[in-house]
């Protein structure tokens, strides 16, 4: 399997869902922290599709606030769901992981 982008479309949401977790950020600083834990090939082009589907699926909600550099910024939240939709997120991870960990130790 040499293409991981369908494997990772699934991931990142979950992963995303982490990243605004008790605090607010902005879609250049999640992108930022992606790569910074180990997703170099994530592209901007790629995070905020998934951040317009998270609010549609009201996961998220955004706030536009000044920026300290500049232009206003779209600062995003989790909801009540986007809690309960994470700790899920958590679970069928540490599920799956070790299941493949299963596998892979065999």
């Amino acid at each position: 399997m040499s293409n991981t982008t369908q494997i990772l479309k699934g991931l990142l949401e979950g992963c995303i869902l982490k990243i605004v977790n008790g605090r607010e950020t902005y879609g250049y600083e999640i992108c930022e922290n992606l790569v910074n834990y180990g997703f170099e090939e994530i592209q901007e082009g790629s995070v905020y599709p998934i951040l317009i589907r998270l609010e549609k699926k009201k996961l998220l909600y955004s706030v536009m606030k000044k920026s300290p550099l500049g232009p206003m910024r779209k600062y995003y939240y989790l909801t009540g769901e986007g809690i309960k939709e994470l700790e899920n997120f958590i679970l069928s991870w540490k599920k799956i992981r070790q299941s493949i960990d299963n596998v892979l130790e065999e």
